[in-house]
């Protein structure tokens, strides 16, 4: 799955770790979904969209 995520956190000037401790994960999982090698569960991918106040999708899509 494709995502937004490190482009919304480098327009907010967050690290990784700002982002982890607002979003209650590990710097690790942040830098795992940011790149690609995780995909975020559903309670957290809703706590991301909540954060970013924007839908989901705009935030994560498939690679099609």
């Amino acid at each position: 799955m494709n995502n937004r995520l490190k482009v919304l956190r480098a327009e907010r000037d967050w690290s990784q770790a700002e982002l982890a401790g607002r979003l209650d994960v590990s710097r690790q999982a942040v830098n795992a979904i940011e790149t690609g090698k995780h995909d975020p569960s559903l309670p957290l991918a809703f706590r991301i969209a909540r954060l970013f106040n924007m839908p989901i999708e705009e935030i994560f899509h498939d690679g099609h």
